[in-house]
């Protein structure tokens, strides 16, 4: 499995950024894709997931109500949409596969069988 985020940048506090992340190589019927983020100095951590069938999305509670995600299955791609950007949603962001997701605790990275390369996003104040 491939997976390829883009649409990392910098952005003012308060403002928006989508990232996308392509994902390609197997199939994804089963599949939880989510992305995760790293701040300079601490622990990789959950942002948002999405089921790749039915409706299915989870969120860390930093991000609820301002972050979105969601798939398009007819490209294979998962977006995160992420408005009211605040200086501590800077991180370096990645998109990860979950193959075989069958519910318990989609947070954990450690579940997450493959993953992309980051992409930095930067929100000044």
């Amino acid at each position: 499995v491939q997976l390829q985020a883009s649409g990392g940048g910098l952005m003012q506090a308060g403002g928006s950024l989508r990232l996308n992340c392509a994902v390609s190589g197997r199939p994804l019927s089963r599949s939880l894709v989510g992305w995760f983020r790293q701040a300079p100095g601490k622990e990789r951590a959950f942002v948002a997931a999405v089921m790749w069938s039915g409706t299915s999305t989870y969120y860390a509670d930093s991000v609820k109500g301002r972050f979105t995600i969601a798939r398009d299955n007819g490209k294979n791609t998962v977006s995160l949409q992420m408005n009211s950007l605040k200086p501590e949603d800077t991180a370096v962001y990645t998109c990860a596969v979950d193959l075989a997701f069958s519910g318990g605790y989609y947070y954990d990275p450690r579940r997450f069988n493959y993953w992309g390369q980051g992409t930095l996003v930067t929100v000044s104040s």
